[in-house]
């Protein structure tokens, strides 16, 4: 069994790094075929009657993993600079107004239907307002540098705001001043104890020695986001800014500072880093969406119940992003199709407790949407008309 196993989960990856290579030329996103591999395996189970155990606990540890080292993929890829900040601006807006419009009006949605109280619709509604970072950014790395840091950013930040958003409501069951107050402390909190953690990591991984340092990194940075959840802290903001501090090292070269870093070395360390995340990366995004692909059930698919909602979803998903990027003056192709919902949407959607969950807010509801806005997003990629680039960002202007 243990031979099968490993020859499996080999097979799977090398085919999806073959689709991966792929995805340069088709512009199809890799998790499509992911999604149907899954699915695919699950059909030949059922039809050879093989036992497979329970796998439900599984996918959020993975989840949970692949978001963090996408983000900080994300991140180290990115450069600052002056020229950058009317981009972050914008990707920061495209990020937070349609987060808040979509929550509002389907909360509201649900209210009406589902005769609830608002703090359960929001806790329902938030998990569909946010972009996921493990599909929109690989969907989109071999597009111009302006357009990957534009997703970057854009996802990375609604990811945050999302996470951050839900935590909030989901803790806090009375809302007034003292409770926002505690909300934007540990926010501030974060912030000052990233940069101090950044600082740390960084001279580490300046200074290590042994052979073996990247995967203790990696096993610290997991670690640090792990006890954050524990206390219900935004970890994802640490992940974003060490990602970038690694990645702008060289806007700190003047400082007292860096002469502890030993600048000469740390480049090429960044860049070893960097490649360790990105093979990390690539392994759990693939067998996570291979895992959930294979949880994927036909009758949820067909499900013509949830049909009207998610048909309505999607209607207001890409009716408001239309909007809004007229509002902050981005072209509209391919950002207008380049909103899927994917891990982050999974994992919100597990973390909402069973008392809390609307009978409308069901698996069949998230399976769809999840699934009509990756295609609606692979149509758009495939019909964009820039040509594609390889080569590696120097700037986000």
């Amino acid at each position: 069994m243990t031979a099968q196993l490993l020859i499996l989960i080999s097979g799977i990856l090398l085919l999806a790094y073959l689709l991966d290579l792929s995805a340069k030329f088709t512009r199809i996103p890799t998790v499509i075929w992911l999604l149907a591999m899954g699915w695919g395996l699950q059909q030949f189970t059922q039809f050879a009657q093989i036992k497979v155990p329970e796998l439900n606990g599984i996918l959020p540890v993975f989840g949970t993993i692949g978001l963090i080292l996408i983000v900080l993929e994300g991140a180290l890829d990115l450069k600052l600079s002056k020229r950058a900040i009317p981009l972050i601006s914008s990707a920061f807006l495209m990020s937070l107004l349609p987060f808040i419009a979509f929550t509002g009006l389907f909360a509201w949605a649900l209210v009406e239907v589902e005769q609830t109280t608002w703090r359960i619709a929001i806790l329902n509604a938030l998990p569909f307002a946010i972009i996921s970072s493990a599909i929109a950014i690989p969907s989109v790395k071999n597009f111009k540098v302006r357009i990957r840091a534009f997703i970057t950013y854009e996802s990375s930040i609604s990811d945050i705001i999302g996470v951050l958003v839900f935590n909030f409501i989901l803790i806090n069951k009375v809302y007034n001043f003292q409770s926002v107050l505690g909300f934007f402390g540990q926010i501030l909190v974060v912030f000052v104890l990233s940069i101090v953690l950044s600082i740390v990591l960084s001279f580490l991984l300046s200074r290590m020695s042994n052979h073996v340092k990247y995967g203790p990194i990696l096993l610290l940075i997991l670690l640090l986001y792990s006890l954050s959840k524990l206390w219900h802290l935004p970890g994802l903001i640490f992940i974003l800014i060490f990602g970038l501090a690694l990645s702008n090292l060289h806007l700190f070269k003047e400082w007292r500072i860096a002469r502890f870093f030993q600048p000469e070395k740390i480049p090429q360390e960044i860049k070893q880093f960097s490649d360790i995340v990105a093979e990390a990366t690539f392994l759990i995004r693939s067998l996570f969406f291979v895992l959930f692909g294979f949880m994927i059930q036909t009758e949820d698919l067909l499900n013509l119940n949830t049909l009207p909602w998610s048909i309505g979803l999607m209607a207001l998903l890409f009716s408001l992003r239309f909007l809004f990027l007229l509002l902050t003056r981005q072209s509209l192709s391919p950002y207008l199709f380049v909103a899927p919902r994917g891990l982050i949407t999974i994992l919100l959607y597990l973390s909402i407790p069973v008392s809390l969950q609307l009978r409308t807010v069901n698996q069949a509801l998230f399976i769809q949407v999840i699934l009509c806005s990756i295609l609606v997003m692979m149509i758009g990629l495939i019909f964009h008309k820039e040509p594609v680039q390889n080569t590696p960002p120097h700037d986000t202007h």
